[in-house]
């Protein structure tokens, strides 16, 4: 009941009752499986990541003795993924096994992770009060915090975090309705107005790539100016009611998620949502995620990681002089 109760506040501003309504089309855009090659997890009851290949399930991760939800995962160049799962966070190899874990303290979560170099991991932890920390994972010592600002309450505060190719970090403020810039110290360097923020990238132009829980997607300056944008409810014959990450593709389209919240809503096996979209500049669907049965039941999803999509920002990131 306890994880039911908090994860209602992640769709508190989308919710959906049960329709005969199809929430897509029959036959969907582009090439299913076989679309993309990619990598994939997502906020749902079991803590499990999949690579796809060719249409098919590659490599695996299903951890059955853990607890709490996957809200963010990056897989880097050499196999290993870094995720964060709300009570902790673990570095693990393509061997699945664990290179480094976080246990966040009692009363406090951990949504959100990026690794800096081989030797770093920063992470925002939800809580009171909430924090920035980066530590030293060969020596598990902490080199560097600051705290946030914060609503009350803890699950809600914050669920993604992107370092920019600044060195600076991008925080999407979920409780507070803000996207914040800090330095390394800790100094807001940017704020803008993102009502239901879920989540924040940085993009090569300089801009800022948001999704909202307030079902929309915007390209947005650092002057707030928004340059792009979509509303997902207006989308013609799909459904899509809780975007949670949303990534520029090097072809310039735009892949966003759309999550299932398996909380509060029972799965139609007759008539399931699709996991993700693609989507064109002038917002045409090219493709469109739908795999809930086996052999490839994915589940719900929070991040889709292009696998030839090689330069992420992930890899080269830094914090101040943390390299």
């Amino acid at each position: 009941m306890f994880a039911m109760l908090l994860c209602a506040f992640c769709s508190a501003q989308i919710t959906f009752a049960q329709t005969n309504e199809p929430f897509a089309p029959a036959v969907l855009p582009g090439n299913g499986l076989k679309h993309f090659d990619f990598f994939y997890a997502g906020e749902a009851q079991a803590r499990n990541m999949y690579i796809v290949r060719d249409g098919k399930i590659a490599w695996e991760y299903i951890d059955t003795t853990g607890r709490g939800e996957i809200s963010d995962a990056i897989l880097m160049a050499n196999g290993n993924v870094l995720f964060a799962h709300q009570y902790g966070i673990t570095l693990i190899n393509k061997a699945k096994k664990v290179l480094w874990h976080y246990d966040a303290p009692n009363g406090f979560e951990t949504h959100t992770a990026q690794l800096i170099g081989a030797e770093h991991v920063i992470f925002v932890q939800n809580g009171n009060p909430a924090k920035v920390i980066v530590i030293n994972i060969k020596t598990d010592k902490v080199v560097k915090e600051f705290a946030l600002p914060f609503k009350s309450g803890t699950h809600g505060q914050i669920r993604h975090a992107r370092l920019t190719p600044a060195g600076t970090l991008l925080v999407a403020h979920m409780d507070l309705g803000k996207v914040n810039e800090y330095d390394s110290n800790g100094k807001i360097l940017l704020s803008i107005d993102v009502p239901s923020v879920w989540s924040a990238a940085p993009l090569k132009n300089g801009n800022i790539l948001v999704a909202s829980n307030q079902n929309f997607v915007k390209e947005i300056t650092r002057k707030d100016e928004v340059v792009w944008d979509i509303q997902l409810k207006e989308i013609p014959g799909y459904k899509i009611t809780d975007p949670q990450l949303a990534v520029r593709l090097p072809n310039g389209n735009t892949l966003i998620n759309n999550w299932f919240n398996q909380w509060d809503k029972k799965l139609d096996v007759n008539n399931v949502p699709v996991q993700a979209i693609e989507v064109t500049p002038d917002k045409k669907i090219v493709w469109a995620l739908r795999s809930w049965a086996a052999p490839v039941n994915l589940g719900p999803a929070t991040t889709i990681q292009i696998l030839n999509n090689t330069d992420n920002g992930t890899e080269k990131a830094y914090f101040g002089d943390i390299r």
